[in-house]
């Protein structure tokens, strides 16, 4: 007997019906998902700006740390940008900085290229040390599932925010050669991403108690499967989908951390630019330019936006029970 697909494949103008993969599925979800979508290319946005900040400064920007007097109501003795929406012209895509004179549209950027490294790496050792710790204490139970799960308690508990203050504060500017700025970056990546873990390591956690009695990880162990191959190859693929999700969703808290981290003085150390710094310095001027607060703000919620949107619609994609 002719197999279906074979016959409807030797009917002229007729195709044989081709199935699916997960990752084909997904796919054809996400793309229906134009919210998502318009996340996900502000995001690829961003980091490409961050990647070529140096070439964008030297084409339409100025050096971070160069002053324009000239830029400045300097008669009056207020220190302002001359012009009108904080100095915003051709030259100066997004104003002056009051005081100084420095180009923010330069400013930003440089804080992007920072933001972002901080976020990204912080994400990925949250994920790191989540999943190695939550497929250990779900896998393996008992005693080690007890430990673990009193750690992740604990680190839960622990305020996260005052211990990064206190310790940023006493910790040198500089070491391993560094500067000043790639120092901190690497120390914020630590903290941060050290407290991140137990979240998504409790995700893992449960997801890993609910494989390990399916049908296919017994029929690995009857094969004689090792305790590893079960772990990385029956149970971390099947993991992959809530993993990925929530990575993409714990960037926008590693965005907010640091920024609040630099707004209190203890994030990247100045004159190096940050959005949170340049938000904490503009809270000097506020009132009588209050561009210099709202363009640092307005980078700041944007990105968090769009990290949020393309979460949630990759979250929907990856849901197989979603419609």
């Amino acid at each position: 007997m002719t197999p279906p697909a074979a016959d409807a494949a030797d009917r002229p103008g007729e195709k044989a019906i081709a199935g699916r993969s997960l990752k084909q599925i997904a796919w054809r979800r996400l793309k229906k998902d134009k919210v998502a979508i318009a996340g996900a290319c502000i995001v690829i946005f961003l980091i490409v700006v961050a990647i070529l900040a140096p070439l964008l400064i030297k084409l339409v920007g100025h050096p971070i740390d160069e002053y324009h007097q000239e830029k400045l109501d300097l008669a009056t003795g207020t220190g302002l940008p001359l012009g009108h929406l904080g100095g915003i012209s051709w030259d100066y895509l997004l104003g002056v900085e009051p005081q100084t004179g420095r180009d923010i549209f330069s400013r930003i950027i440089y804080g992007a290229q920072t933001t972002l490294t901080v976020a990204f790496l912080s994400a990925f050792v949250s994920t790191f040390l989540g999943t190695l710790f939550g497929l250990a204490a779900g896998f393996l139970g008992g005693w080690v599932d007890s430990v673990i799960s009193r750690i992740m308690d604990f680190l839960l508990a622990f305020p996260q925010l005052l211990f990064a203050i206190a310790l940023l504060s006493v910790l040198p500017d500089e070491f391993f050669g560094l500067g000043d700025r790639w120092s901190r970056v690497l120390v914020l990546i630590g903290v941060i991403g050290f407290f991140g873990w137990p979240y998504i390591g409790r995700i893992v956690r449960g997801q890993t108690l609910s494989l390990r009695e399916r049908e296919f990880v017994e029929a690995s162990r009857s094969l004689g499967a090792r305790s590893g191959r079960i772990l990385f190859r029956e149970l971390l693929p099947n993991l992959a989908a809530p993993i990925l999700v929530y990575t993409t969703l714990i960037i926008p808290t590693n965005i907010l951390t640091e920024a609040a981290l630099s707004f209190l003085g203890v994030g990247i150390p100045a004159p190096n630019p940050s959005w949170g710094g340049m938000l904490s310095d503009a809270t000097q001027f506020y009132q009588a330019d209050p561009m210099y607060m709202i363009i640092p703000g307005s980078v700041i919620f944007i990105t968090v936006l769009a990290f949020n949107l393309f979460g949630d619609g990759l979250r929907d994609a990856l849901d197989p029970k979603a419609r």
